[in-house]
């Protein structure tokens, strides 16, 4: 017998992410998250996988499920195979340490004793081995407070938090003040961390050349950093080891950066070439969007002009690693593999590099339908880890081996974590499908109720994405089989603004929130309620973060909604700019449609904020939901996250006071201690919490 997909789901799936390929192509670690029954408490380990036999032949664990337990602790992430395959290491919480934060630690790759390797202060953010295995380049928070004393007196008092400037906080990390990333390098047989970077900025990624003499990264030291979220890449020369030991750290000399990607206005990932001499880099000329939303490939080399190789039809991923620029193929300065985007589906791409200026030739490894959310590959790039999920999956761990080429030979997926408990609640089927609008294609997803019986009549629930230059995916999204598999029909769109469907389509919104989109979502659910089987006087719309701002901004439009519930929404733009965390370096370009940063665009902004209904405070009212509660007859769920900076809590509080003087139905939902990812991130009771809410609201209304 089976039953529907429960908002408790979060206590009983569990996540495979962050793969890792010995260099010899043998084994492959990678992370397993969970929810312990007992505590409710996230937990994380390294597991690892037979990554060479066929099909079946896995390190079976006791559950059958592929792979085996590597290591013990209860919050372990980040596994990464040292060059000579001897070593893995990791990240560990050091519940010794201040708030639990991470150390690196060290094991041998076949196994036994784990012990660890770092003592910083704040906590390890990132690392990457050194070709030689021999040390590893770490980033760690540099907070110029360290260890000072609150002037009121004892240091269990509280303090007092100064601000210096804009980018002081950040949603998904909590307060920062003038604290930075920096990279150290720390010899793995035990030492001192030697600091490599300083400054008034984040420098991450570290990427090691392939003779261990330098290291390129990604730093944010541009002179608009405290407007901006671009960044670029600088590339430093590692002192030798005898050097940086005979002095003290007080009289150490940090070694100078160079610019290697002037010409580009932001960049996310960066791998070396073989020989070397360039870099690969995914970044982005022009500004305005962050590079997450729109980005290409470049090679960057010292002294000339970064150099285009791929086109907008193709969104290279820069959520995690996955790009390496390998010495063979059929390119005249061999080839490149990385993961990329397009119409919200995930393919491994193999680009043949030119010798020339041009456009690479660009092959598709694996076939798309999924959402690949983690790539690695071994030593020769001749097998491939994927973390790869589908509409009706969530992620398993899938080995390809290539031929030396693009081709693959084969690909079986190693652990099935999830089957069993998906067996018993199976996954909505969903139909992929587009709609004509103003030129546009406007790609939909349709989730179908299991058992679906188009002689009947079903409710319809329009889910709308956040951003707005997100994007839904052929993947498993836990609001949308919730609902699908109690009944409802689901309606995911893309509308114009979504990411990977091209620069023009994803620029379309700027400036125009509540405008062409709204349009674009309307449409496809006129388009959906022409079917028979769909009853169009039974609607309902949900959205989170963008997605509340349009299911706030749709029902100030129209009535045709029975209820709605918005999450996170940005209800009035005019305070949002005041209040969130990226205001300056999201809101500027999203809202007035130009690029953020500079000082002319700044005192151009505040211009026109202060010419009140002339300028730019008129338009941003204009595009408030807030401006158009009076016309809202359907009964509204709000439901938010305290502790949220991105879109603060100010704004659905705001929406919920005017909405209840108007007299109209609305409820609020508050989630103590809740940031804004807290969907994704959160404790486990909170996220069933706001699944439970959701789905009540349209149970009682629709």
């Amino acid at each position: 017998m089976t039953n529907p997909i429960g908002a408790d789901l979060f206590r009983y799936l569990q996540s495979v992410s962050d793969p890792a390929l010995s260099p010899d192509g043998l084994r492959c670690a990678y992370v397993l998250s969970w929810v312990d029954a007992d505590s409710a408490e996230g937990r994380s380990r390294i597991y690892q996988v037979d990554a060479a036999g066929p099909a079946g032949t896995g390190l079976a664990g006791a559950d059958g499920s592929g792979g085996r337990a590597f290591t013990q602790g209860d919050l372990d992430t980040h596994p990464r195979y040292s060059p000579d395959g001897a070593l893995l290491a990791f990240l560990r919480a050091d519940a010794a340490g201040v708030n639990g934060v991470r150390q690196v630690w060290l094991m041998p790759s076949d196994g036994g004793e784990a012990w660890r390797l770092t003592s910083v202060a704040n906590g390890v953010i990132d690392f990457a081995w050194a070709p030689d295995s021999a040390r590893l380049a770490v980033v760690a928070d540099v907070c110029p407070d360290d260890g000072e004393v609150s002037d009121s007196g004892g240091g269990d008092e509280p303090r007092v938090r100064e601000v210096r400037r804009i980018r002081y906080r950040h949603d998904a990390i909590g307060w920062r003040g003038d604290c930075h990333w920096h990279i150290f390098i720390v010899d793995v047989h035990g030492g001192a961390a030697l600091q490599l970077t300083d400054g008034d900025w984040d420098d991450m990624a570290p990427a090691w050349s392939p003779d261990g003499g330098r290291i390129a990264f990604i730093s944010g030291r541009s002179a608009e950093r405290d407007v901006t979220a671009t960044n670029e890449i600088y590339v430093v020369d590692v002192p030798a080891a005898a050097a940086s030991s005979s002095e003290s750290e007080s009289d150490a000399v940090l070694p100078e950066a160079a610019l290697w990607s002037e010409g580009l206005a932001d960049v996310a990932a960066v791998s070396w070439a073989p020989d070397g001499g360039r870099l690969v880099a995914a970044g982005t000329a022009a500004g305005g969007l962050m590079v997450l939303w729109q980005a290409y490939l470049y090679v960057l080399e010292r002294g000339r002009g970064p150099r285009r190789l791929t086109d907008d039809g193709i969104l290279p991923c820069v959520g995690y690693p996955g790009l390496r620029w390998t010495g063979g193929g059929g390119g005249a300065d061999g080839r490149i593999l990385f993961p990329g985007d397009a119409a919200g589906e995930t393919r491994l791409y193999a680009l043949d590099v030119p010798s020339g200026d041009g456009i690479g030739e660009l092959a598709a490894v694996t076939g798309g339908g999924e959402l690949l959310s983690g790539i690695a590959s071994d030593g020769d790039a001749h097998r491939i880890a994927l973390v790869a999920s589908g509409p009706a999956a969530p992620a398993e761990l899938h080995i390809i081996a290539l031929d030396g080429g693009a081709a693959a030979l084969g690909r079986r997926r190693v652990t099935s974590h999830n089957d069993g408990w998906l067996a018993e609640h199976p996954a909505a089927a969903m139909e992929k499908f587009s709609i004509k609008r103003d030129g546009w294609d406007i790609e939909c997803r349709l989730y179908h109720p299991p058992g679906f019986d188009a002689g009947r009549k079903y409710p319809l629930l329009l889910e709308v994405h956040g951003g707005p230059n997100g994007a839904f995916y052929d993947s498993f999204v836990p609001w949308h089989q919730v609902p699908a598999t109690n009944g409802y029909l689901v309606l995911a769109v893309n509308p114009r603004g979504s990411s990977t469907y091209g620069e023009e389509f994803v620029n379309a919104v700027l400036g125009d929130w509540g405008g062409a989109d709204y349009l674009d979502l309307m449409a496809a659910v006129d388009a959906v309620c022409a079917r028979a089987y769909v009853d169009a006087e039974r609607l309902g719309i949900h959205g989170y973060s963008y997605g509340g701002f349009m299911t706030a901004w749709a029902i100030g439009q129209t009535g045709r909604f029975r209820a709605a519930v918005a999450g996170a929404p940005c209800i009035d733009l005019w305070s949002m700019y005041g209040t969130s965390d990226i205001a300056a370096s999201f809101g500027e370009a999203q809202w007035s449609a130009r690029p953020a940063g500079g000082a002319e665009a700044a005192t151009q902004m505040v211009d026109e904020l202060a010419a009140g209904v002339d300028g730019l405070a008129y338009r941003l009212l204009q595009r408030s939901p807030i401006t158009f509660a009076p016309q809202v007859t359907t009964p509204t769920l709000l439901l938010h996250g305290e502790a949220d900076a991105r879109c603060p809590i100010g704004q659905s509080e705001q929406y919920f006071q005017v909405l209840k003087r108007l007299g109209k139905v609305v409820e609020m939902a508050r989630f103590p201690g809740c940031g804004h990812g807290f969907l994704r991130t959160g404790h486990v009771a909170m996220r069933q919490a706001y699944l439970e809410r959701m789905m009540g609201w349209f149970a009682r209304w629709v």
